[in-house]
């Protein structure tokens, strides 16, 4: 292992193999985070068909729970039976019958990756990947003499980018 003299030494030390062992995960976070962009459409989503048993005489909120369809809404009632976009509920028995746009198995677990709560067993995951970006956000001031021409530019770079970034955040 390399001998650590000094901060600069350290920050640089610790970003490098930082970097390699979080660069796996990384490219996780990068794809999932690319497809939650396009969360509101169809790419790369199957039609999967579902037939479940739910609770009889379940209203329209909560069957729209039940199912996790966004914006569920009944578009009429004959009898027992709901109809809705994506199928039918009937309330006498509980059973529906639906179908719903579904990402394939790996993709749709790489996207909870973003979505975990704190209760979820990836919160300590993400925590850590969240403190880990911070670093290499900090370390990186390290990686050139503040003198240098690069280290200028960089510091000019890394404003625009928090400028634009804050731009983006707040347009």
């Amino acid at each position: 292992m390399d001998k650590i003299k000094n901060t600069k030494t350290f920050m640089r030390i610790t970003h490098r193999y930082l970097g390699y062992f979080l660069a796996g995960i990384m490219a996780v976070y990068a794809i999932s985070g690319v497809l939650l962009v396009y969360r509101d459409t169809d790419f790369l989503k199957k039609e999967k068909s579902y037939e479940k048993k739910f609770e009889a005489n379940l209203d329209e909120k909560k069957l729209g729970k039940e199912i996790k369809i966004k914006g569920f809404e009944v578009e009429k009632t004959e009898g027992d039976v709901m109809f809705f976009k994506q199928g039918t509920y009937n309330m006498k028995t509980g059973e529906a019958k639906y179908k719903k746009k579904e990402l394939p198995f790996v993709l749709d677990k790489m996207t909870k990756l973003h979505k975990s709560q704190s209760k979820d067993t990836l919160s300590p995951l993400n925590t850590f990947f969240g403190i880990s970006l911070f670093f290499f956000v900090i370390s990186s001031f390290w990686m050139f003499n503040p003198k240098t021409k690069a280290f200028k530019r960089g510091m000019v770079f890394t404003a625009i980018g928090l400028v634009v970034a804050l731009i983006l955040t707040f347009i």
